[in-house]
């Protein structure tokens, strides 16, 4: 339950829950539609039947951000536009970081990271990072193939690859060891490279069925929280998932993490009491049929509310 004592959070502690329904940084269309489906679901009073108090003031707009002059740059698609909303969204949640607010950011697309961790960094620079996901999203200008930018948040984040002017705003405030993937199971060979050359740890499918969950999750979190005294970011793409449990997302691969493994994750990280962000990204309610879509947003609010204190007992 949220009683358990967080190490940043003040009393009452208080959740701001950011919907943010965007899909520039893909292709596929519906995934804007995800956050609208996980709140019409319940999920703001299932986190107060947990003890939180709940901000949530509506879904963000990004109606005014223009896209008619938005061509590529290089290979990137909607690049100004993406920018521009990440900027919208990493100023919203960086107010509520500031305010001693935990931000749950529903998304969306997963580019949307690039804007809620530059929020988390602003406020607390030494947060780590666990990315939860099929994909490391760390492909740069020179090594994407698509040009879809949600397959490159961390390396902006990281300050990676040549510079764009148009996202001179991404301070490079995330540093490699402050860093740890668990369930990758699709990468890129430019992203292979990156991630061994900047000595990124990543715990791909392979490890979790070598050592099981628990302990993949003792060994990621000994990696980047060693005493267990920063705060945390939690960015949770559903696909990390395997598409049995959580069909419903633009970029399903098979043999991913199963139900309770993706839940196990969130209880251990809401245990620490140092979990101070949360993203859940890439439910995409029009991709499957109605009965999937169903289990995908339960899936999704189940995530959010096993990270913020339900428990099994």
């Amino acid at each position: 339950m949220a009683t358990l004592t967080s190490k940043f959070l003040p009393n009452p502690k208080t959740i701001a829950v950011v919907g943010c329904p965007f899909s520039g940084g893909q292709s596929k269309l519906g995934v804007d539609k995800g956050p609208i489906h996980l709140v019409e679901a319940g999920l703001i009073t299932r986190l107060e039947e947990l003890g939180w108090k709940v901000i949530f003031d509506g879904h963000h707009q990004f109606e005014e951000i223009s896209t008619a002059s938005d061509p590529p740059i290089g290979k990137l698609k909607n690049p100004r536009l993406v920018s521009s909303v990440c900027e919208s969204v990493a100023d919203v949640v960086g107010t509520h970081v500031r305010n001693g607010q935990l931000p749950v950011t529903l998304g969306g697309d997963h580019s949307l990271a690039m804007g809620t961790i530059s929020g988390t960094l602003s406020s607390y620079p030494d947060a780590c990072v666990i990315w939860i996901d099929a994909h490391a999203d760390i492909n740069t200008a020179e090594t994407t193939s698509s040009g879809n930018i949600h397959g490159m948040p961390v390396s902006f984040l990281l300050g990676l690859g040549e510079k764009i002017p148009e996202y001179a705003w991404v301070k490079p405030l995330l540093r490699p060891e402050r860093l740890v993937y668990i369930g990758l199971r699709d990468l890129d060979a430019g992203e292979r490279r990156i991630l061994r050359e900047n000595n990124i740890k990543a715990f791909s499918m392979h490890e979790v069925d070598k050592y099981g969950i628990g302990r993949v999750m003792d060994m990621a979190l000994d990696h980047v929280n060693p005493n267990r005294d920063l705060p945390i970011h939690l960015s949770f793409d559903v696909d990390a998932l395997d598409p049995s449990v959580a069909p419903s997302t633009g970029t399903p691969v098979r043999g991913g993490l199963t139900f309770r493994e993706g839940h196990y994750i969130c209880e251990v990280i809401h245990e620490t009491g140092l979990l101070v962000a949360l993203d859940l990204m890439e439910v995409n309610p029009s991709l499957a049929d109605p009965e999937s879509v169903r289990q995908t947003v339960a899936v999704g609010c189940s995530l959010v509310c096993s990270a913020l204190g339900e428990t099994l007992l």
